[in-house]
């Protein structure tokens, strides 16, 4: 059987509720409509905010386009960043994916900004772990992941054996908030993605042997010639092969100055006054029995500069299992 399997950072999949409605009042002016919600209890709510704002859903055209081109992917598995809860990645499934993918999983991991790890699969899951509360040495005292790090096995459709496992990962992002020196940020930021791709590195070498069918990906932050992601990459015990070494792009990357000089990019960033830079930040790692079974690769290249939907290009993989 062929089986496809992506990753996609969905950038911000939020959902809010809106207490908006319309009442009729026919003719009779004497006739009022008044409704009151109260927001006196501050254990029964929270008011979600990021940097003093607060966090709005994500508007309909963008949903739109993403789930526009997940529909033209057409993964069997994918792996997603950045969605709120369960319940929007349920929503947007049923609504704007139209019922394409009927098993979901998402859980509640570390971010602050409540951005969170799933899965969308055509085909049944089985086992489902979170690895949100893993530690590194080094700090002990305090998850080492900024999200989580999401393990789920894809069986078949009969749900007699499984077909692999698959990791789901959102490492550490590059950004410095404002007013931090660049430097010490960077170095930070840097630091706990060592750590994470260690951890990482770590928790797939306990549970799985040479000969297991597993992937690592998801938005690692970083390219894969960073050393920050040398732990989990070049780890001799995993021997990982990079998935997307030469993928296929699904059209022509827009013209820049200079343009990529790879195929191998899902992330575009410019300095203000310097050129922009092509990275691939979002990877699909196969273990050395799936790796044999790679059939092609390809990314869903963008049509503006600024991204469609996201500021990440989907990626994915087929398989002949």
């Amino acid at each position: 059987m062929d089986v496809s399997v992506g990753t996609f950072n969905l950038n911000n999949l939020f959902s809010r509720y809106s207490f908006r409605a319309e009442a009729a009042t026919g003719n009779d002016p004497a006739l009022t409509v008044s409704v009151t919600y109260s927001f006196a209890d501050p254990s029964a709510y929270r008011v979600r905010t990021f940097g003093g704002r607060l966090v709005d859903a994500k508007p309909a055209e963008e949903r739109e386009t993403i789930a526009r081109r997940i529909r033209a992917m057409d993964a069997d598995v994918l792996a997603v960043q950045e969605v709120e809860d369960i319940d929007t990645l349920r929503f947007f499934a049923a609504e704007e994916l139209r019922g394409m993918y009927p098993y979901q999983v998402l859980i509640e991991g570390n971010d602050p900004r409540l951005i969170d790890l799933g899965l969308l699969s055509r085909l049944p899951i089985g086992a489902v772990t979170s690895w949100q509360q893993a530690v590194h040495p080094e700090v002990p005292e305090v998850p080492v992941f900024s999200r989580d790090m999401l393990e789920v096995e894809i069986l078949n459709q009969g749900r007699t054996r499984r077909l692999f496992t698959l990791y789901n990962n959102h490492l550490k992002s590059r950004f410095i908030p404002l007013g931090q020196d660049p430097a010490v940020g960077t170095r930070r930021a840097d630091t706990k993605r060592r750590r994470q791709a260690e951890t990482v590195a770590r928790i797939v070498s306990a549970r799985t042997r040479p000969s297991s069918r597993y992937v690592v990906l998801g938005d690692l932050n970083d390219p894969p010639e960073s050393p920050c992601l040398a732990p989990l990459l070049t780890a001799s015990e995993l021997g990982l092969v990079n998935g997307l070494a030469n993928p296929e792009e699904t059209r022509t990357a827009r013209p820049d100055s200079p343009a990529p000089t790879t195929t191998a990019w899902t992330h575009r960033y410019k300095p203000v006054g310097q050129p922009a830079q092509y990275h691939l930040f979002d990877q699909i790692w196969l273990s050395p029995a799936l790796a044999q079974r790679q059939t092609g690769a390809w990314i869903d290249r963008r049509t503006k500069h600024s991204g469609d939907g996201s500021d990440h290009d989907p990626a994915w993989v087929s398989l002949r299992l």
